[in-house]
């Protein structure tokens, strides 16, 4: 385990090399050779730019703040903070006035090189925060008010300085002006403490989303790189802003996987519990029972009678415990889902009581979370059928039907009344029922007695 950690930080290392290498040089190229440099026209290039990195933040804000509403890590709360101002101070102080038609004053302008400043120093102290808040929803609402707040101070005070702050290019010629200068130099300075800080965590804990938030940050630093050392422009695009895209969107799908690996944790952590359930109302009863059969042979009972109950106690209490073994290692969620789902079958035919016919289509893709739920569906609908429905075949399909995807447990076994109630089929067909709705499945049973049972699980898009 500790060679694989190292692995994947020695790749993440090279990674980083790569792209400090291939941005340095880029950047490198373009200071030494002015005309070089990218740049697009279009004055609603820059519009566009910004709406893209506003909604990438926004969702970026979204996304961490319901992990930090989950979970109540530190970390989430001021990743969450940070993106909410800088997608709060792009639609504010730089969508909102294009959109309106006027040009970008000094009062708009300065508060947006303010809100980023904030927004990522918010950021680069994220990967240092270690911890959990308790009262999770109140204090990220307290916090993102109270960022909103300090905006609308930064924005009071830029309105009353007026004319007396410093003019922004190309208003103030080709010359960035000192102040503008020195905040390019401190938000490059903060993300490469971001992309330390991320990649020493990586390091520490192995998190997919710190190895995304480290690499995110590399194209931020480069894209403030590039400000910092080319002259900027009202309405066209240069290198620093497609980077900025890049990175937003890299710092986007770093995210997005952290919250489906919580859902995909959670569902595992369900699953174990479910199992050791499982193992503790099967395979100990059975332990149980050949406890009680060796004591009554010391206690003198008949050879002739307790060996072949023993011998039968023992023989399901090595099925439980192949069965047990298996459920654990397709809960551990790191089996994959079609060997998994093909060893179960394997198992619950050895003995050869039942055959079982398994068709998997390679074009249907399942999610973490659907794979858990698929695999324990099939597994409670063949369970029915061996122990309820006296089959000799079944059959397990997992295609699509009309554009959808569906799981089909058939067999010719002795079927039921649908509306029947009770213990056995009944109690498996509650929990088809529940773990389909878990994954918002529609579950279609179809079942006539001596004519078998169809059931048919349509997975939703």
């Amino acid at each position: 385990m500790e060679k694989d950690g190292r692995s994947a930080f020695d790749a993440f290392l090279w990674g980083e090399v790569l792209l400090f290498g291939l941005l340095g040089a880029a950047l490198a190229l373009f200071v030494a050779y002015p005309s070089f440099r990218p740049a697009y026209g279009v004055p609603e290039a820059r519009l566009v730019l910004q709406t893209l990195v506003m909604l990438a933040g926004a969702i970026v804000a979204v996304l961490a703040g319901i992990r930090f509403a989950v979970e109540g890590r530190r970390l989430d709360l001021l990743l969450s903070s940070g993106f909410f101002v800088s997608a709060a101070s792009t639609l504010a102080f730089s969508i909102g006035p294009a959109v309106g038609g006027s040009p970008l004053h000094r009062s708009e302008a300065w508060p947006g090189v303010a809100g980023r400043l904030l927004a990522w120093t918010l950021i680069a102290f994220a990967p240092f925060a270690n911890g959990r808040v308790r009262a999770r929803q109140r204090t990220l609402g307290n916090v993102l008010v109270g960022l909103a707040f300090a905006l609308v101070l930064v924005w009071s005070a830029a309105r009353s300085l007026g004319n007396s702050l410093p003019p922004l290019p190309p208003d103030g010629g080709d010359q960035a002006p000192f102040l503008l200068t020195a905040s390019y130099g401190f938000q490059a300075l903060v993300n490469l403490v971001a992309v330390v800080g991320f990649g020493l965590r990586f390091r520490n804990r192995g998190q997919d989303l710190d190895r995304f938030l480290a690499h995110g940050s590399t194209l931020l630093l480069f894209a403030s790189l590039s400000y910092l050392f080319t002259p900027l422009s009202a309405s066209g695009l240069s290198g620093g802003d497609f980077c900025r895209v890049l990175g937003y969107a890299v710092l986007l799908v770093g995210v997005w996987r952290a919250i489906r690996s919580s859902e995909f944790g959670r569902a595992v952590a369900d699953e174990r519990a479910r199992v050791a359930r499982e193992i503790h109302d099967g395979l100990a009863q059975y332990l149980f029972a050949i406890s009680t059969y060796a004591s009554r042979l010391e206690d003198g009972a008949l050879v002739e009678e307790i060996v072949p109950q023993l011998k039968e106690a023992a023989a399901s209490a090595q099925q439980e415990a192949r069965f047990a073994v298996l459920a654990l290692s397709s809960a551990s969620g790191t089996a994959p889902f079609d060997a998994a789902l093909r060893r179960y079958v394997e198992f619950l035919t050895a003995d050869g009581e039942l055959e079982v016919e398994l068709e998997i289509d390679r074009r249907v893709t399942l999610a973490p979370d659907e794979q858990i739920e698929v695999f324990r569906i099939v597994q409670e609908g063949l369970v029915n059928v061996r122990k309820h429905a006296g089959a000799q075949r079944a059959e397990i399909v997992i295609g699509e039907r009309d554009g959808q995807r569906t799981v089909t447990v058939r067999d010719d076994g002795a079927g039921f009344e649908e509306n029947r109630n009770g213990s056995g089929a009944g109690q498996g067909l509650r929990n088809i029922r529940a773990r389909s709705a878990a994954i918002d499945g529609l579950l279609d049973l179809r079942s006539r007695p001596g004519l078998g049972t169809e059931l048919v699980v349509t997975l939703r898009a």
